[in-house]
């Protein structure tokens, strides 16, 4: 049965989902928001017959997987009944060459014997056009092509072509290389090509590792978060995809089936947080630069929840009747309606995020006056809608509401813009920026608090609450130790913890009740804790946490809460930016845990 104990490799433009018997089960071509071709992940998994790529060993007993230490380098072992054993090496080249990066669209693989004489077949079965077109392979001297439309794919081997064409089973004696990758011709003997780019691979991301910052305590998850976040990135514009899938069902048999392909802003400000903890400067820079483009492209300064990894108008949502959805559990969509909502919170996440051009002085671009302006068209929207109805930022579908978060969020665009002002001595617009944030942050308070429950509340009016309120402490509206920061807090608890895992809201929406905790919300709750000075409780619950990730140490949106399985779109960025910010929050100091230690 398919699930979500899948590893990834990717180099910045292209990426594979690749399960525990070596088999890339989703891959989008040629970058992440593009067509599967291979979807197997959404189509049938093991019994379906195409739409993956494998390396099938003989009597299959076991298996055993890690990735290289501190980098995106997946190794597979596979071991039979007789003692033979093959280990699979999966990456996506990426190095420096020439002084810039080389992030090719390419996978490599190198299958190795480790032991006795294993028995070996390579398949490689893509579709395309999400499924529809089974493509036939088309055979060369060195590689076999697939090709339908304008699209293409060629594996280049130095393993005998008609192996691959055929899919003939053989002893495995000597490394097989195999490099998929765009219909042109690769210039090299495969397996000098893919020995020299697995060591220069290697090189970058132990290097880039090595200048990660990174707490004392819970090193190796933050790492590993820290790589996964990286490769949720499209370097050439600097995009940074919720997940690299569509259609995971938030729950079994949902219907909560979405596209996250895509860049949401209301996310931006904790990927820079994340970022700037980590001191992964130049993505974070090279994601900033991505928000502000955007804002120079809407000239009114009215922005849509989400964008596509290259800026533009968003892509309609439809059904794809050509796959059936994982575990059977369709819809697959392609495209998500979202991004035609109303959601106010997006000028808020827009501001924060910015705003950190006029404070780090390590960018190389500093914000300056005219960036100010173009976030003061952001300022004067979100001044003016803050106390209006919008759909959320759960994307309610079918009502709408002046919900609390949205509301906070324009607060925050508000009283962040007075900061930058003062920052670079307009003082003036220091004071207009002030005196508006001070305007909504006291209807927020007279409106989005219900005396009744002794709790802010979801929505203007509304008698319950939702695991965003946990955040409002986070952006400064209100103090950890404010009273009704506290009340809120044992609100949520009451109604919305399952255990050790926070589901977002518990009132039914477009679909029913939640059934399943979306990870972000319990990270957001263990920094409520360790913020009101219940850290125990917090590194209870986020020990807790890491022990659900699946085996190579990732996450995906959601977790049921009986079991701890995994659902929803994999992997998901959200929920590694929330494990970095929870780690870097909780753990000891290295002051504390070695320097002072006796």
């Amino acid at each position: 049965m398919q699930d979500l104990n899948l590893g990834v490799i990717g180099n910045c433009h292209v990426s594979a989902l690749i399960d525990r018997k070596g088999r890339y089960v989703w891959t989008c071509w040629p970058r992440p928001d593009g067509d599967p071709v291979f979807c197997n992940l959404l189509d049938g998994g093991a019994e379906s017959e195409s739409g993956f790529f494998d390396i099938e060993l003989q009597d299959f007993a076991s298996t055993q997987r890690r990735y290289e230490d501190n980098s995106a380098i997946l190794v597979t072992t596979l071991t039979d009944g007789g003692g033979g054993a093959v280990r699979i090496t999966d990456f996506a080249p990426r190095f420096k060459q020439h002084d810039r990066t080389y992030r090719p669209v390419m996978f490599i693989r190198i299958v190795e014997r480790i032991a006795g004489t294993p028995i070996v077949r390579i398949r490689a079965r893509p579709r395309f056009d999400y499924g529809a077109a089974r493509p036939a392979p088309l055979s060369g001297s060195n590689h076999i092509r697939f090709l339908a439309g304008d699209l293409g794919l060629r594996i280049t081997t130095d393993a005998p072509v008609a192996y691959l064409v055929e899919e003939t089973q053989f002893a495995l004696q000597k490394p097989v290389h195999l490099i998929v990758g765009l219909d042109e011709t690769v210039p090299v003997a495969a397996d000098a090509l893919a020995n020299d780019h697995l060591q220069d691979t290697r090189r970058y991301w132990r290097d880039w590792s090595r200048y990660l910052s990174i707490p004392f305590e819970w090193q190796d998850a933050v790492i590993r978060a820290a790589i996964t976040l990286k490769l949720c990135t499209f370097e050439q514009t600097g995009a940074v995809v919720a997940a690299m899938t569509t259609s995971i069902p938030e729950a079994a048999e949902s219907g909560r089936n979405w596209d996250y392909r895509y860049c949401w802003l209301r996310d931006a400000w904790f990927v820079v947080q994340a970022l700037n903890r980590l001191s992964a400067t130049r993505t974070m820079a090279e994601y900033i630069r991505f928000i502000v483009n955007i804002v120079a492209l809407e000239p009114a300064g009215k922005l849509r929840p989400l964008y596509g990894i290259v800026p533009g108008p968003a892509t309609p949502e439809r059904i794809v009747p050509s796959l059936h959805g994982y575990r059977g559990m369709g819809p697959v969509r392609v495209g998500n309606a979202a991004a035609f909502q109303v959601q106010h919170d997006v000028y808020g996440g827009i501001v924060l995020a910015a705003a950190q051009m006029f404070f780090d002085r390590r960018l190389q671009q500093q914000g300056r006056d005219a960036l100010f302006a173009e976030l003061e068209k952001l300022g004067e929207l979100a001044a003016s809608v803050a106390l209006e109805r919008d759909a959320g930022l759960w994307e309610y579908r079918e009502r709408t509401a002046v919900h609390t978060f949205s509301a906070v969020m324009c607060w925050a665009a508000c009283s962040r813009l007075a900061r930058i002002a003062e920052h670079i001595a307009r003082f003036e617009r220091a004071a207009h920026w002030r005196g508006e944030a001070d305007r909504l942050r006291a209807a927020i308070l007279d409106r989005a608090w219900n005396p009744k429950r002794e709790s802010f509340v979801e929505s203007f009016g509304a008698d319950h609450v939702d695991a965003s309120l946990l955040l409002l402490q986070h952006v400064g509206f209100v103090a950890p130790t404010d009273p009704r920061f506290a009340a809120t807090v044992a609100a949520i608890e009451r109604d919305l913890l399952r255990g050790k895992r926070l589901l977002r809201y518990a009132v039914p929406d477009d679909f029913g009740a939640p059934t399943t905790a979306f990870m972000a919300c319990t990270f957001w709750y263990i920094n409520a804790l360790a913020a009101m000075g219940r850290r125990e409780e917090a590194r209870a619950i986020f020990e807790d946490v890491l022990a659900k990730r699946n085996d190579l140490g990732l996450l995906s949106e959601d977790a049921d809460l009986a079991s701890g399985e995994l659902w929803g779109n994999f992997p998901q960025a959200f929920s590694m930016v929330g494990l970095i910010l929870s780690a870097m929050r909780l753990s000891k100091t290295w002051e504390e845990a070695l320097w002072r230690a006796s």
